[in-house]
């Protein structure tokens, strides 16, 4: 089995307090991801719902070939305005876990990503992984930092 991982950082010009209430709201996952994974939150999408351990979250996407999947995580760790973590109980991976760290700074909010994964299909996942999914994987977290530009300057 082979273990990945994939770590990003961005700086925001915004307080912590606006970066925290706008990544940890499910409600603005579409808004950073590309329009072609055709990404959807399909659970409960409650404005102002603070994010809390247990909460889960359900999406539909397309992520690679026009295939739509199906994707479940769960918040299985939060420090209000410091971090959290999602994992994935059922989806395309055979293991995702994803921190989501905020440090203020004294001209922002530094932003740090932090992916482990692995693959299902043993050799074949790791052929893949070489082929396309890595690439895919950071070609989403460019285009996050691109929309995140727009949406909040630079």
């Amino acid at each position: 089995m082979q273990f990945y991982s994939i770590k990003s950082r961005q700086h925001l010009p915004i307080s912590l307090n606006e970066a925290w209430a706008f990544f940890s709201s499910p409600n603005n996952l579409q808004k950073i991801t590309p329009a072609n994974m055709n990404f959807t939150v399909t659970s409960d999408k409650k404005d102002g719902e603070s994010m809390y351990p247990g909460q889960i979250i359900t999406y539909t996407l397309t992520p690679l070939f026009g295939i739509r999947v199906k994707w479940m995580t769960e918040i299985t760790h939060v420090v209000d305005g410091h971090y959290f973590i999602d994992e994935q109980r059922f989806g395309p991976y055979r293991l995702w876990h994803h921190k989501h760290s905020f440090i203020a700074t004294p001209n922002g909010t530094d932003m740090y990503d932090e992916v482990h994964y692995v693959l299902p299909f043993g050799f074949l996942g790791t052929i893949a992984h070489s082929l396309f999914v890595r690439k895919r994987i950071e070609d989403i977290f460019r285009y996050r930092t691109k929309v995140v530009k727009e949406l909040f300057g630079e």
